[in-house]
């Protein structure tokens, strides 16, 4: 691979691409290495992704939001040039990476807008930090309870097998099953994992041609090799552990924020957020799947700036 097309894919190149002022950057917190890209200016807004993508996935709409926000594009604890340590993929532990990195940073409170895996660490920042969370945005994923421990191993009857894509069908989560296995996925995945990407995107997203090529070979390099895909698997063996922290959560007082596509996950979490949030809004995504931010950026732009101004 020539260092011209290494370039290409490289994080200061991807925040170049971007329109206004975007910065690579690392710090070192809470005993780990976090990668993060910022630009814009005003009141700071942390955006957390989630699996199997990278801070990029914002890329959409970080230009937009960095004219009215400090934005701030975390790659998690085991997500893209960020660091992969041996544990702490809990998102009781991963919040306090969050946190540290915010006063790192010198900022004492942050609105966190969270995707999947990212959503889940938003709301165990609010949980563990409320002095320091101002608003929280969940993007079509909520936190594990105990509800998740009553997932079957085999689909039912009438679930929808080869795509979370069907209106009335339950998604089947094979990939969460998939993703507990100790060292087989990365032996399977190792330099394949774009087989894996594309998979997701064509089954979950509304239109998967929202999610590019260029996009989606960012995230297959970013999880190419096997230290990269144990380390995603990690934030799903910690399911158990998030559960039981969540058990000692009363609902979060933040103002919160759920956007769920209308064909992924936003009856679910119109249901579930009012239990877990004192002062929540859930809206429906209109056209969209699982990948809200890309799918359907402008939604996301206007709904997240109405909700923090």
């Amino acid at each position: 691979m020539s260092t011209t097309v290494e370039n290409r894919f490289s994080d200061t190149a991807l925040a170049n691409s971007l329109d206004g002022d975007f910065a690579s950057h690392y710090a070192d917190v809470n005993g780990t290495r976090l990668h993060y890209v910022v630009g814009g200016s005003g009141e700071p807004l942390f955006l957390l992704g989630g699996w199997p993508q990278t801070w990029w996935q914002w890329n959409k709409v970080m230009p937009e939001l960095a004219r009215h926000y400090r934005v701030f594009a975390v790659d998690l604890r085991g997500m893209g040039s960020s660091a992969k340590p041996a544990e702490g993929y809990d998102k009781k532990t991963m919040a306090r990476d969050i946190y540290e990195l915010a006063r790192h940073l010198g900022l004492e409170r942050v609105h966190i807008a969270g995707h999947d895996i990212g959503a889940m660490v938003a709301y165990a920042h609010a949980a563990n930090h409320p002095e320091a969370t101002g608003k929280i945005a969940l993007l079509d994923v909520p936190h594990p309870d105990d509800g998740w421990s009553s997932f079957g191993l085999l689909p039912e009857p009438d679930q929808h097998v080869d795509s979370a894509i069907e209106v009335g069908e339950r998604s089947y989560l094979w990939w969460f099953a998939f993703n507990q296995v100790k060292d087989l996925p990365a032996a399977l995945l190792e330099g394949r994992i774009r087989l894996l990407v594309d998979w997701l995107f064509e089954r979950q997203a509304k239109d998967p041609g929202s999610i590019d090529d260029y996009s989606r070979e960012v995230y297959a390099r970013a999880y190419e090799s096997a230290e990269a895909v144990r380390a995603g698997n990690a934030w799903y063996q910690a399911f158990h552990q998030d559960i039981v922290d969540a058990r000692s959560y009363a609902p979060v007082s933040a103002p919160t924020l759920a956007l769920g596509g209308d064909e992924s996950n936003y009856a679910y979490l119109r249901d579930l957020m009012p239990t877990k949030a004192t002062d929540v809004r859930v809206v429906e995504v209109a056209s969209c799947g699982h990948y809200v931010p890309e799918e359907q950026p402008q939604s996301v732009i206007d709904e997240l700036i109405a909700f923090l101004d």
